[in-house]
């Protein structure tokens, strides 16, 4: 079967190494204009497992909102359902090839677009269902939603409302529904009860085709890495449908925001609008919200990357209306009492820490205390100072090295606007003269990587691939035109794979990813009828 820690142990052993790379689910082919969970997944799994690769990391699997970014979910719970995959639907029964005619751009996702043309597909797959189709799908259904039902039946519910009011902000809707008095969702349950389950039934699909998926990794030896982001999205279920975890007003709205404060790029910080926890009203409860969080996540993956991990010790906090995010301050987040719960329930830490940006010594201890890898950027490593941490000579074992991420430029393009003086450092620290052209700077990168210390090395595909310009996947404070970029399928037959696990196999890292079942599991479903 393929390895993750046993109770209370570091996540990776000593001498382990292994190697993976990024991607996300949307950017995989698909003639239904965005990647899904469907069979060109089971195919990357494949070309993994054939490179000598151990773990494929994706971004935030959750239903996007805001400018479709991945990090802004309408649920910390919930899966996309853009990502359900209508060959898998077609057999399975659930739509007819004809349902699902198309012709979108293999290069790019048009989610104004795409996300009719899904729902669409879903409202079919739903009519089917209603009308018999799959009768043996029922009971798994039944107990899906009986076993999810702590915050499926909220978000049903929440996104019904929301297609009600035509998308608008939740602190939009009429007070009662704001405030949540028990009449009023009463009457809106019962009104909406077709799209409620509609919703729900969405969530079943996703869950079950996520499982599927993950069942195929696992017997090619390929760990799955998700992503959660330590904030939720201020116009979520979960913050509509728990207030009192959050440190919102009388009138629900948030009383602080998350952002990050005054540094070397920005003179004003940055206000990032997220909501705050009531760090003490989740202490209550012994993390509880937190941690069936974590479970909703682990359904899906092997391994957790904590975005923001520096939150958990303490996070920039600013009064909600102020125009930059200049008036904050340093608020303490739950720190070690946090990770003691999630050890106690889940049997163990499946983390990464993404341990970037202003990084204090009680975040470095919060990240030793509990043996949580961090994390390190090789694009960050050049700027001329021998104790940069980014520096493969600086690093740990227990890290896990990125030759950039999906806020970062392709290596390529990076590469071709840095400055002379660190271009210079780069080949420096490689003992190489400088190439003739800047083409050889991604697979250098992941050279430096693999040859590394690090317990896990990653790259996304796009180096791998040593592509350029629009090719990034996102732009940090660019409020639209991210999320969207995708990979074809000519790019799976690429020669680079070869050279992928040539690589690996000499840096030693094809050992794999073995992958453990967790030790303690709380609503598990059971898929029958696959």
């Amino acid at each position: 079967m393929p390895w993750l820690p046993e109770a209370a142990a570091r996540v990776f052993p000593p001498d382990y190494r292994a190697s993976g790379l990024l991607l996300h689910v949307t950017s995989l082919p698909s003639p239904y204009g965005i990647g899904d969970l469907g069979p060109s997944a089971f195919s990357w799994v494949d070309r993994l497992h054939a490179s000598g690769q151990g773990w494929w990391q994706a971004l935030p699997l959750g239903p996007t909102g805001y400018g479709n970014s991945p990090y802004q979910s309408l649920s910390s719970f919930a899966g996309n359902g853009l990502l359900i995959s209508p060959d898998e639907l077609i057999s399975d029964g659930l739509l007819r090839t004809s349902d699902c005619d198309s012709h979108f751009s293999s290069d790019a996702v048009d989610f104004n677009s795409v996300i009719p043309f899904k729902h669409g597909l879903l409202e079919k797959a739903w009519t089917y269902f209603q009308a018999g189709e799959r009768k043996d799908l029922h009971p798994a259904y039944d107990e899906f939603c009986s076993k999810q039902a702590h915050w499926l039946d909220d978000y049903a519910l929440f996104r019904s409302l929301k297609a009600k009011f035509k998308g608008a902000y939740y602190l939009e809707w009429p007070r009662d529904l704001v405030e949540r008095h028990p009449d009023a969702l009463n009457d809106a349950r019962r009104e909406l009860a077709s799209e409620i389950d509609r919703v729900r039934f969405a969530q079943f699909l996703v869950f079950r085709q996520a499982d599927q998926l993950k069942k195929h990794a696992r017997a090619q030896g390929v760990g799955l890495i998700g992503d959660l982001p330590f904030f939720v999205s201020p116009d979520s279920s979960d913050v509509w449908a728990n207030p009192e975890l959050f440190l919102l007003d009388e009138q629900r709205r948030p009383r602080f925001v998350a952002g990050v404060p005054p540094d070397y790029f920005s003179a004003q910080g940055q206000l990032w609008g997220n909501p705050v926890y009531n760090w003490d009203a989740l202490r209550a409860t012994g993390y509880r919200w937190c941690i069936d969080r974590l479970h909703a996540l682990l359904c899906h993956v092997d391994l957790i990357r904590l975005d923001h991990f520096r939150g958990f010790a303490a996070a920039w906090q600013i009064p909600a209306g102020a125009q930059t995010a200049e008036s904050g301050q340093w608020m303490p987040g739950p720190g070690a009492g946090f990770f003691e719960a999630v050890r106690a329930e889940l049997g163990r830490l499946p983390f990464i820490a993404e341990d970037l940006g202003l990084i204090t010594p009680d975040v470095r201890q919060l990240r030793d205390e509990f043996q949580v890898p961090g994390t390190r950027v090789l694009q960050f490593a050049f700027d001329g100072h021998a104790d940069n941490p980014y520096l493969p000579n600086n690093f740990v074992p227990n890290t896990v090295v990125y030759t950039g991420t999906h806020d970062n430029a392709p290596t390529r393009e990076w590469v071709e606007e840095l400055p002379d003086d660190r271009r210079k450092n780069l080949w420096s620290y490689l003992k190489r003269e400088p190439p003739g052209e800047n083409a050889e700077a991604a697979a250098a990168l992941m050279g430096l990587g693999w040859s590394s210390v690090a317990a896990l090395a990653i790259a996304p595909l796009q180096d791998l691939l040593n592509l350029g310009k629009g090719t990034r996947m996102n732009v940090p404070g660019r409020p639209d035109g991210n999320w969207s970029w995708r990979c074809t399928e000519e790019m799976f037959s690429s020669a680079a794979f070869q050279w992928l696990r040539d690589l690996t196999e000499h840096s030693k890292r094809s050992t794999g990813a073995e992958v453990a079942p967790t030790s303690k599991t709380i609503g598990a479903v059971s898929f029958h009828g696959a």
